[in-house]
């Protein structure tokens, strides 16, 4: 009676193939939007069914409500069921060219498996494998010594509280070099803001290490960074390099490189971008960003002392509302306060827009789920 394994939505497969059916996750709960005229001829049937995982009845629930639109308000409690741990819900049926709704409430002691049988599935008894345990990520900075170590819980505290422990994804750093950022290099703030995002390669990054391009009116990709040669990123010629990148700030030039690297990437890319102000050639930066939102690439720009400088950060300032992406895969923050606020804030807004990304690019097909 199933259609197929495609149609199975739940909140490890959000979408059916063609978007017809979509899942989210709400407060204690699921909702589904349906666009019935879009599936398929083979499917007159929707079922939809709650289980529960574990020990537990349905007798011993408080509550179970379903609601579509307008038009039908299912409302349940525990004292509505027996020994059951799976119940169909409400169905969505075709009847004559025409869609009905029913309220079903009926269910199976068996539970999820019994549930499955009914409608002619097969429950596929998987081995449990014991997976490795993750080494920590102060385990993994014991290398760089006192300047990193320090920074392993406050970003563990934000890695947790968004649910990205386990992500893996190549994680890179583009840096402005054009002129006017010789304070920030002389002062030393771009060498610390590599300090501080190097355990974000070293936790995400399935080789440890951090992706390292400097850009100008030219851009030139750097050696890797890791933990035993981060504290030299920065070379002590810096002055020659940024003659050799040039002046301007070319950022287009950098980022088609960028996309070139990641866009066949089959894990996410983390870009992080440091730049004291706008592009030299904003419309061709604007293409390049719509052209990566269908890449497994995501973009954080940073802005580092052009406000403090009295000048404006252009484009990046704009990014949120920028249209023709097919998701948004950009964020911007401005970061002045560097020297002034705690790691576990600046991992805070690092991480604020990846998680929901990394979600809408899972849903999109833009990377694996």
């Amino acid at each position: 009676k199933l259609t197929d394994d495609r149609y199975m939505i739940f909140y490890n497969q959000t979408s059916s193939p063609n978007n017809e059916i979509n899942y989210s996750p709400i407060d204690n709960g699921a909702k589904f939007s349906i666009n019935l005229q879009s599936l398929p001829q083979k499917i007159s049937r929707l079922v939809f069914t709650v289980s529960i995982d574990g020990n537990g009845k349905m007798c011993e629930i408080d509550s179970h409500s379903a609601t579509i639109n307008q038009e039908l308000n299912l409302i349940m409690n525990g004292q509505d069921f027996h020994e059951e741990k799976a119940i169909i819900s409400i169905e969505i049926y075709k009847k004559n060219n025409d869609w009905r709704i029913s309220a079903t409430a009926s269910g199976f002691n068996g539970g999820l498996s019994e549930l499955l049988k009914h409608y002619g599935g097969q429950e596929e008894k998987q081995e449990i494998k014991q997976e490795p345990q993750k080494v920590s990520l102060e385990k993994k900075l014991e290398e760089a010594g006192p300047k990193i170590i320090s920074l392993a819980k406050p970003l563990t505290t934000e890695l947790t509280k968004r649910n990205l422990l386990s992500i893996t994804a190549r994680v890179s750093l583009v840096m402005d070099m054009s002129r006017s950022m010789s304070k920030r290099y002389s002062d030393g703030t771009v060498q610390q803001i590599i300090n501080k995002t190097l355990p974000l390669a070293v936790q995400f990054d399935d080789d440890g290490e951090l992706d390292c391009w400097f850009y100008g009116t030219n851009f030139k990709r750097m050696p890797s960074v890791n933990v035993l040669n981060y504290d030299n990123a920065i070379p002590r010629n810096w002055r020659d390099l940024m003659r050799t990148v040039g002046g301007q700030t070319n950022a287009a030039q950098v980022m088609e490189e960028v996309l070139r690297e990641y866009s066949n990437s089959k894990i996410p890319a983390y870009v992080v971008f440091i730049t004291d102000g706008g592009f030299t050639n904003e419309s061709q930066a604007k293409n390049l960003l719509i052209a990566s939102s269908s890449q497994p690439i995501f973009w954080q720009f940073i802005g580092v002392g052009g406000k403090l400088g009295g000048r404006g950060y252009g484009i990046l300032e704009k990014l949120d509302k920028m249209k023709g992406r097919i998701i948004d895969n950009a964020n911007f923050f401005i970061l002045d306060d560097f020297k002034t606020i705690s790691s576990q804030e600046l991992y805070s807004r690092l991480l604020n827009e990846f998680p929901q990304w990394l979600d809408e690019a899972k849903q999109k097909g833009i990377i694996n789920s």
